[in-house]
């Protein structure tokens, strides 16, 4: 990925745009009224699923993804939303290609896997 700082980078950028485009309204509305603690979350998930500290584990123990996002209400409309985001994000920071590839399929996989309103 490039190491700590385009991690970070990374989840920034993929913030700043949910809190800035309009495309991402009903994502961004699903986060509440801040993004701080989401950002950090995500931030340190990334980092251990991404091979480096296991920053989330350590602080929270596993992640159990779908059991914590159960609480919100995730369609289709909002998957699809994150990963427009995240992509977005990725091109933005200049992912290499051939990882931004890889981690498309995974993102596509997990954010598939947390939809829990409506049929697929």
């Amino acid at each position: 990925m490039g190491g700590d700082a385009k991690v970070r980078a990374l989840v920034d950028r993929f913030y700043d745009l949910m809190d800035l485009e309009p495309a991402y309204k009903e994502l961004r509305q699903a986060h509440g009224s801040t993004l701080a603690g989401a950002r950090d979350k995500l931030y340190w998930f990334l980092s251990g699923w991404l091979g480096g500290p296991d920053l989330y584990v350590e602080q929270f123990g596993h992640p159990r993804l779908r059991a914590r996002h159960l609480p919100f209400s995730i369609g289709i409309l909002e998957r699809d939303q994150w990963l427009a985001c995240m992509f977005q994000a990725m091109k933005e920071v200049e992912v290499d290609p051939v990882l931004a590839e890889r981690l498309e399929k995974s993102f596509f996989q997990t954010a598939d896997w947390m939809v829990n309103r409506g049929s697929l």
